[in-house]
């Protein structure tokens, strides 16, 4: 009777040192937090390249369904495009649509709507070029 309480005990010793440290959980999460808020920064500053106060895009931007809107306005469509944001695969199209309204606006092709949109790595990388290229050609 009393080897199996120390088995059991014992099992428990090791299972609890196999914990991972409840650093490994949040680290990831801080991580996640902080380029969100990266990524809203840099969308107020393209924002405000095209007109908008840098205070009110960011709040719109940081916003996680405020930050659709922010794009339709940053893009000139209408409002009403949200709804085509919440179908499957129109939203992807619509998305194209709309950050290649944005580029133009900056004065870029067209065709940087659809690598923003649609590639991976070169979507971040035209992002932040739009958010910290010195502004030259964006129209109100």
């Amino acid at each position: 009777m009393k080897g199996g309480y120390m088995n059991e005990q014992l099992m428990m010793q090791m299972q609890e040192g196999m914990k991972p440290p409840a650093a490994l959980g949040v680290v990831p999460i801080i991580i996640m937090i902080v380029v969100y808020i990266f990524f809203a920064w840099c969308m107020a500053k393209i924002a405000k390249k095209l007109g908008m106060e840098f205070g009110t895009a960011f709040i719109w931007a940081i916003i996680p369904i405020a930050n659709i809107f922010l794009l339709l306005k940053l893009s000139t469509k209408p409002m009403w495009w949200f709804i085509l944001f919440l179908i499957p695969i129109v939203n992807i199209v619509i998305s194209v649509l709309v950050w290649m309204s944005i580029a133009e606006r900056f004065g870029k092709p067209g065709w940087w709507g659809i690598l923003i949109a649609l590639v991976p790595v070169a979507n971040i990388v035209m992002f932040l070029i739009l958010a910290f290229e010195k502004p030259k050609a964006a129209t109100a």
